[in-house]
């Protein structure tokens, strides 16, 4: 699959379901062959060590390859250094660089010019100000993907089943495509749609049993209910 991504920028008025589905921190066949058989678009592979979704270099090439054709595969990566994004996109041929740390535009620029791969930056939200950050990578990155703000002092920036306010996104109009995360489950996706106009939803621990572990029943239902907005 190429690294094309299939998202454009959506209104608040835009009800139709979400174009994309991003199942992420995906480590085993398992469930990767869930994500692909409940018509996911988007896998993510988790390089960041202390997460409980961490993915080792070891066992990527091989969910690369079951991926191939099926999903765009996005490395997942928190201010990472440009040797250990170079082994894992080779690892896991990723289609796409996620950048879920401190990464200001210009280190988002320096990433796309030296891989060729489409960056995605995570915007870290509690409020209307982290919204509105996202305009200052226009140009350096080509997703934004917002997700809640973790509490000061967390080990993980992300992955934590934390949501926020989704009002915050009625009147932004920024000039990248835009995704959601942070809290989402089967029990509110559809509503999540509705609500915000997504063109991407993300899950990680939405579709866990527990920490890591995914739930090919909870893929299924995630996706169908994405779908069904």
């Amino acid at each position: 699959m190429s690294g094309a991504l299939p998202l454009t920028r959506r209104s608040m008025n835009d009800t139709r379901p979400a174009s994309a589905i991003k199942i992420c921190g995906v480590t085993t066949r398992d469930a990767l062959d869930a994500a692909i058989h409940a018509r996911a678009t988007h896998v993510g592979f988790n390089f960041f060590p202390p997460s409980p979704r961490f993915l080792h270099l070891g066992q990527a090439p091989a969910l690369a390859a079951q991926a191939e054709g099926h999903l765009v595969r996005v490395g997942v990566f928190v201010d990472a250094a440009d040797d250990a994004i170079a082994d894992a996109v080779a690892a896991a041929r990723l289609d796409a660089i996620q950048l879920h740390g401190k990464e200001d535009p210009a280190r988002a620029a320096q990433l796309r010019a030296r891989f060729g791969k489409p960056v995605w930056k995570v915007m870290s939200v509690a409020g209307p100000d982290d919204i509105a950050r996202a305009d200052l990578y226009a140009g350096t990155a080509d997703f934004i993907l917002f997700d809640a703000k973790t509490p000061k002092g967390a080990a993980l920036p992300g992955g934590l089943g934390l949501a926020f306010d989704w009002n915050l996104l009625r009147a932004y109009r920024g000039p990248l495509p835009w995704g959601l995360a942070g809290g989402l489950s089967p029990a509110n996706v559809a509503e999540a749609v509705r609500g915000t106009g997504a063109s991407l939803v993300d899950v990680s621990s939405g579709v866990e049993s527990a920490p890591g572990v995914k739930d090919a029943e909870l893929i299924r239902a995630f996706c169908l209910n994405a779908r069904g907005a």
